[in-house]
């Protein structure tokens, strides 16, 4: 390796690529650091965080860049540093670890852990030097390498018992409870209590999206007539979409709010809350018809086309906070720059756009909304002249990692996008996707089953005979696929399988959905969040909170009652209710951290559509049936095609065209009404299951 290179230099993520010429001697997770560990005798430091974390930027400038401070690591520790993106699960079972040591997390975490992987002592960003009442980290590693000296007996029992106690509650089970609709109402009152009245959203600041419950919210409101559900989910999404989280100029959404007006965001942009939030104002807009909510869900996905894209059909990971060293300048305005780009307009524009009124970082500020009309054609020309200018700024760097389940989720965007939209755009955004995922993400394994890898980046690699061009390439790491890849993946095959009719989309979520529940199967009702002969943690919990993105288990259930709706195999609705039985109380209990689940209860008490149609045009979405099916998708609704000799979903089985018209069946249950081949006729049919 490269004399000024530690052992991250070979690796693909670009977060550790960054800590790759540190003074710090890093190790990648794996079998080498630990076994380092067992023969110097010393712990671990484990050192968690992303390429979009200011603060994780801070505690590499301030600590592993400095000479003195790398030489007490490299001394007293073995230095591991991990990507969360990359190793959710190294991240997610410390991060417990750390909640439960110090009663609060966040990154950069700072773990240490015995030889063999147990943690007994944890934090997060520590300073140069002591201030705000912590110790500065150069008094952390001399305190912990001396109790490591003097108190190991202690120290491992600690850590022992610590690991102990994390398994029991990562596998905690409840009993099985009935299954009603009273936890979602439980959860809607206990919801209402939490509303912040004024400014929209849930609890005080920082402030997150939640999109997973607005989805909630948004569902229960259209089964059960709910003005207070229609309202919160309404008050949040318009809250938002004027707030500086959104980025007005560019498109897209920050990833929170650090006040609890959402005037001043945390600048990362995430994937994972960008496809979410997509769906939640395209689903807003079908609710509604207002056409502000599918405004807000273009410029989202118009967005991530132009800057998360990669030529193989994928979408990487993040867009740093930090530009110059600075976070949030690239996003940032004050009236001087204003005047510049608008001349004799800045003094309206600046009022208009909340620039220097409120929202303000070191004399800066964020473009908002104050929600009140305007000219919305001047305004747009505003913000297109400021984009411009924009371009011309140091932008932030873009973390080109490519992650299975992030790309799952914004598959289904695009294809509910298209569905609801009708823009071709998107839907050959999702398709290329799709292909991406099966081609250079998917392996089938020795057993047959498809097996699903959880990253990997694009580079540009010299080709052999013209050392001067370059090709493009992918290289998948060698993280098999966790349960949220594969659950979140096969629900956007699924996805883009009811906005094409093509059934080879279906063939491959079945795929998927059948090697997911094989692979991650317990002997309880949780599927296990990593293959359990792939697991090299101590602990291999069963992932049921919904965090940034929703938990594997839920969005797993949710997936298993739509598969057996399209394929009457009771293996996927038993899966899917064992899991539900189990979790009913807690999501009535805490809803904020059940989300997804309270979205899969609500599929389950919903009732559930299937559209079958028997389409003439080769290109079946452009059947008028089809996009009669299409204005009116939602939740409720599943869509499957049937076209003679295709191996299709077996709901589709045995609904022919007649008269050789294309044809549609609308079924609840096992019950169809008569078959309809007018669109207008469709549709109103639908309207009318709906309003019952």
């Amino acid at each position: 390796m490269p004399s000024n290179a530690n052992r991250l230099i070979g690796e693909t993520s670009p977060y550790l690529l960054q800590h790759a010429r540190n003074p710090v001697d890093w190790y990648p997770w794996g079998d080498e650091a630990f076994a380092a560990a067992r023969d110097r005798d010393v712990p671990i430091i484990l050192s968690v965080g992303y390429s979009a974390c200011h603060w994780c930027h801070v505690m590499e400038r301030e600590s592993f860049e400095d000479p003195e401070t790398a030489d007490r690591m490299n001394r007293d520790f073995v230095c591991v540093k991990v990507d969360r993106e990359e190793r959710p699960d190294v991240d997610a079972l410390y991060m417990h670890a750390t909640q439960a040591m110090t009663g609060h997390g966040g990154w950069p975490m700072t773990v240490f852990l015995t030889p063999s992987g147990r943690p007994f002592y944890a934090g997060t960003y520590f300073p140069p030097e002591p201030r705000y009442g912590m110790p500065s980290f150069r008094q952390v590693l001399e305190g912990v390498a001396e109790a490591w000296r003097q108190r190991r007996s202690v120290i491992e029992s600690q850590a022992e018992s610590i690991a102990r106690d994390l398994r029991d509650s990562l596998q905690r089970v409840n009993p099985p409870d009935m299954l009603n609709a009273t936890p979602a109402l439980q959860a809607v009152a206990s919801l209402e209590r939490r509303f912040d009245r004024a400014n929209g959203g849930f609890g005080a600041a920082p402030k997150f999206p939640q999109p997973m419950l607005l989805d909630f919210l948004l569902r229960h409101a259209g089964r059960t007539g709910s003005e207070t559900a229609a309202q919160m989910t309404l008050k949040a999404l318009d809250a938002m979409a004027n707030g500086g989280i959104r980025d007005h100029v560019g498109g897209g959404f920050h990833r929170y709010s650090v006040d609890a007006e959402w005037l001043v965001p945390h600048f990362e942009k995430m994937l994972y809350d960008n496809a979410q939030l997509a769906i939640a104002y395209l689903r807003a807009w079908r609710a509604t018809s207002e056409t502000r909510y599918r405004d807000v869900a273009q410029s989202i996905l118009d967005y991530v086309r132009v800057e998360m894209a990669i030529p193989s059909g994928g979408f990487m990971a993040a867009q740093d906070a930090d530009s110059e060293g600075e976070e949030g300048l690239y996003y940032t305005w004050t009236p001087k720059e204003v005047a510049t780009v608008l001349g004799a307009d800045a003094h309206e524009a600046c009022r208009t756009l909340g620039i220097a009124d409120s929202g303000h970082i070191d004399g800066r500020s964020v473009i908002h909304r104050s929600g009140e009309p305007g000219d919305e054609d001047r305004i747009s020309a505003w913000l297109q002249a400021l984009a411009a200018a924009r371009r011309r700024r140091t932008p932030p760097a873009t973390d080109g990692k490519v992650i299975a389940a992030w790309n799952g989720m914004m598959l289904s965007a695009f294809a509910e996008a298209s569905m609801l939209t009708g823009r071709a755009d998107y839907r050959q955004s999702a398709v290329n996707a799709a292909e991406f995922l099966l081609r250079d993400m998917c392996r089938t394994g020795q057993d047959g089953l498809l097996r699903l890898l959880h990253t990997g980046i694009e580079v540009f690699e010299e080709t052999p005979h013209h050392p001067s061009a370059q090709a493009r390439a992918f290289r998948p790491s060698k993280v098999g696929g966790f349960l949220d890849d594969y659950a979140l993946v096969a629900t956007g095959m699924l996805d883009l399988y009811q906005a094409t009719g093509d059934s080879k989309w279906f063939r491959a979520a079945k795929a998927l959905s059948d090697s997911m529940l094989a692979t991650f199967a317990s002997d309880g009702p949780f599927l296990h969040g990593i293959a359990p002969d792939e697991c090299e943690l101590f602990a291999n919990p069963f992932p049921t909170e919904d965090n940034a993105i929703p938990s594997g288990n839920a969005v797993a259930a949710e997936l298993c009652l739509r598969m057996a709706a399209l394929t009457n195999d009771t293996q996927y609705e038993s899966a899917a209710l064992k899991a539900l039985r189990s979790m009913a109380s807690d999501m009535a209990a805490h809803p904020l951290a059940f989300g997804r689940w309270l979205c899969a209860l609500e599929d389950l008490l919903a009732r559930r559509i299937v559209v079958v149609i028997a389409p003439t045009d080769e290109d079946r979405s452009a059947d008028p049936l089809m996009e009669s099916a299409h204005r009116r998708y939602g939740p409720d609704v599943l869509i499957a095609t049937s076209r003679p000799n295709e191996d299709g979903p077996d709901a589709a089985s045995g609904k022919p065209q007649v008269g050789g018209r294309a044809t549609a069946y609308v079924c609840v249950g096992t019950s169809c009404l008569a078959p309809i081949h007018d669109p207008v006729e469709l549709g109103a049919a639908l309207d009318e299951l709906r309003s019952h």
